[in-house]
């Protein structure tokens, strides 16, 4: 459990600061995600309208502000 968020912050400033990005190593954790998703059965997805209706409820509420 994180109890310092602050010092979390900090580290993560820190970590962005020392790394370049690495786009081939980026793409790769992607495939890797698209991977197990498609293995638990997430993709691809039966019906791609599924739950459109709330989405768009959504959308609406917040482009109305």
């Amino acid at each position: 459990m994180i109890r310092d968020c602050e010092e979390l912050r900090r580290f993560e400033k820190d970590m962005a600061e020392k790394e370049s990005p690495d786009f081939l190593k980026n793409l790769a954790l992607v495939e890797g995600l698209y991977d197990e998703a498609r293995a638990l059965g997430v993709f691809p997805l039966k019906n791609p309208l599924d739950g459109i209706e709330g989405v768009i409820v959504l959308a609406r509420a917040i482009n109305s502000v």
